[in-house]
């Protein structure tokens, strides 16, 4: 059955096992509040949808839409910054009266599209023209996304861009000329950066110099996780989450409630599911038939590690904290679509490529 609707069998149950603890998980997090488990269930359906709608899709034809994809986020981008819906101080939405969406997590799909599409047609290893007008396919959108301002957001966006470019061929003769650039520049990008980003950097150094005010979040975040002990307190016995000293427990926050409640075990299992899932898509971009498909499977798969490994990073306290949720397990709407709308266009290079080789 799964094969007949162009679904690869070990992606799409690992991602139901993975949106099944999204649901205790998230329900936990909400103070067992019936309304916020209805809507995740609601946003999972719709994310499972596109999944299924776009496995059919066939790899050629993602291909062909790639720049006119790319283009329609590019504009829906431009269009948070005239008539953007705000909220905590950042225009990151856009309202259509129906629907309410960031257009910034499209372009995580969209821009990986966008550079495959790119570098197939001027050949590869790319030369250093084409890296060149790359750097600004990738800059633009990242930009944009800056003036929202959602600097985690662009930095992933920007991250995403460059693991792609790296897939392509890039060479490490350009790697580290850019990556001492950046070096050097970073002093000067700090002047720049609003008062509250600069601390969330600081804060990551030593949270206990403002325990009430920037440490707050990476303080209370440790210590859920580090109450959840080896086994846990068990499900829906989050006291951080449910005296409300962890904020944004359901999204951004959440992998404390779940270490929390299922200790190092259940987060170790976790972390175990991500890992396939993302080893599974790294398998289906070796076994990919064309340039494009290996370009666009590969830059999606490690996007996915990226956006786990930040959030963890973020919630145990190795990381500065940048607002980015865990993918699929923390409450969201387009997050979840867009996550499920990559893994649907992984399905479809994996499947289809099976029908050619028969």
């Amino acid at each position: 059955m799964l094969e007949r609707l162009h679904l690869d069998r070990n992606l799409f149950y690992a991602l139901l096992a993975l949106s099944f603890l999204s649901l205790i998980v998230v329900y936990s997090a909400a103070a067992r509040d019936n309304a916020v488990a209805l809507s995740h269930i609601g946003r999972l359906a719709l994310g499972f949808t596109v999944l299924v709608v776009l496995a059919q899709v066939r790899p050629e034809n993602l291909e062909r839409w790639s720049p006119y994809v790319f283009g329609a986020a590019l504009i829906l981008l431009v269009l948070v910054l005239a008539i953007g819906t705000s909220a905590k101080g950042a225009a990151r939405w856009l309202n259509l009266g129906f629907v309410k969406f960031q257009p910034s997590e499209l372009m995580k799909l969209a821009l990986p599209m966008m550079l495959a599409w790119f570098f197939v047609r001027g050949g590869l290893p790319p030369r250093w023209s084409r890296l060149g007008l790359a750097f600004f396919i990738v800059v633009i959108p990242a930009a944009l996304i800056v003036k929202q301002p959602d600097l985690g957001t662009a930095l992933l966006v920007l991250a995403t861009g460059v693991i792609v470019m790296f897939l392509a061929g890039m060479s490490w003769r350009v790697i580290v000329p850019v990556v001492a650039l950046i070096a050097a520049v970073a002093p000067i990008a700090w002047g720049f950066m609003h008062d509250y980003q600069q601390q969330r950097v600081l804060t990551l150094f030593n949270p206990e110099a403002d325990p009430l005010g920037t440490g707050y979040h990476t303080i209370q975040s440790m210590i859920a996780v580090g109450s959840g002990g080896v086994y846990g307190k068990g499900w829906l016995n989050s006291s951080q989450a449910h005296l409300e000293y962890l904020p944004e427990s359901s999204t951004d926050f959440i992998f404390a409630v779940f270490a929390e409640e299922f200790g190092l075990i259940g987060s170790l299992l976790l972390v175990g599911l991500y890992l396939f899932i993302i080893v599974r898509g790294m398998m289906i971009a070796f076994l990919a038939q064309s340039a494009y498909n290996r370009l666009l499977a590969g830059g999606l798969s490690l996007s996915f590690f990226l956006h786990v490994f930040v959030n963890m990073g973020m919630v145990t306290g190795i990381l500065p904290i940048v607002g980015i949720p865990l993918p699929i397990l923390s409450y969201g709407g387009t997050s979840i679509v867009t996550l499920m709308a990559a893994f649907g266009i992984l399905m479809s290079i994996q499947t289809h490529r099976k029908i050619v080789e028969y």
